[in-house]
């Protein structure tokens, strides 16, 4: 029998822990950013006055794991992270993130199954399902639209314990490619705007014809990124694996594979689950799915006090277990 919904994120990961405790130099600069965004009289700079206050989806949004992220990103230059940060929260608005790119405006992008997603990898990392094949071959600002759009309904499933997604672009039997400019662009966002939420990246069944695709876009590839970046990955019965050797050194106990089975679609990638995209079934899931989510996410924040700098694991495990 076919599946045509999202299945369940698992919200219990064996290996999830609360953030531990940072070492002196670190919270001192995590601290000095903290108390940046929480001033009382805070508000975006060079930003119209009646607008530049912060609104709850904002403070929601800078939470404890999520300045944490742009100080790493920063190589933990408190400074530089507040200003990465503020130009992230102006990017934001402009790109509509709250607003214009809702589900409503974006359904027609998603109606050939571009993109959706399903099942997470061992690590609990929510998987992102492109179709490089049914992306528009031209630049198409509403299908870069659609694609963050996915990114931030990814990050609305996560677990707790897990802030990154991974990406699963399978390429079939087709040489077609989305441009140039579009990829770059995505990439460019994914880059600046979400640092540390990519983990994994696997791109299977790629044609040797796009090889040159990939090595024109390699040099704009950050460090962090391209090492998160899997080619023609391993996919056999026992899951997906990085590697040849990888999958041939696995068993049970081993940690070397990425996918199970049972979280992956039959369809390109050999797993257990008869996933169809049906739009008009899949489109109302995932939406419901995510909102009724992140407006428990959101409550659960404003019961723990909903200020900046809230940790995402308390929320989400308030959320799990329903203690709020």
């Amino acid at each position: 029998m076919s599946i045509y919904v999202p299945i369940p994120i698992p919200m219990i990961l064996h290996d999830a822990a609360p953030p531990s405790a940072l070492p002196e130099k670190e919270q001192t600069l995590y601290d000095h950013v903290l108390e940046h965004f929480s001033a009382a009289d805070y508000t975006l700079p060079n930003v119209n006055q009646e607008k530049a206050a912060l609104t709850v989806d904002e403070k929601f949004w800078l939470s404890y794991e999520c300045l944490l992220r742009y100080l790493r990103a920063t190589n933990w230059n408190a400074n530089a992270a507040i200003q990465r940060l503020e130009d992230t929260l102006k990017w934001r608005r402009e790109f509509g993130i709250y607003d214009k790119i809702t589900a409503g405006y974006l359904e027609p992008e998603a109606k050939n199954g571009k993109g959706f997603i399903f099942g997470c990898d061992t690590h609990g990392r929510p998987a992102i399902h492109l179709s490089p094949s049914k992306l528009s071959a031209e630049e198409s600002p509403r299908t870069i639209q659609f694609v963050i759009w996915m990114v931030e309904r990814a990050v609305d499933l996560m677990a707790p314990g897990v802030e990154t997604l991974a990406v699963l672009a399978d390429y079939a039997d087709n040489t077609r490619n989305p441009s140039f400019g579009m990829v770059r662009t995505i990439v460019d966002i994914i880059q600046t705007h979400y640092p540390e939420r990519l983990g994994l990246a696997l791109i299977a069944h790629l044609p040797w014809l796009l090889n040159t695709f990939f090595k024109l876009l390699m040099p704009f590839l950050d460090p962090f990124t391209r090492q998160k970046l899997v080619f023609n990955p391993v996919i056999n019965e026992n899951g997906v694996f990085r590697t040849t050797e990888d999958a041939e050194a696995w068993d049970a106990d081993s940690t070397s594979r990425v996918f199970e089975p049972d979280q992956l679609i039959q369809e390109g990638w050999n797993g257990s689950q008869p996933f169809v995209y049906s739009h008009t079934v899949y489109w109302e899931a995932l939406v419901t799915l995510c909102e009724e989510r992140r407006s428990r996410m959101v409550a659960a924040w404003h019961c723990i006090g909903g200020k900046v700098g809230t940790k995402e694991w308390e929320v989400k495990i308030a959320v799990r277990d329903e203690t709020v």
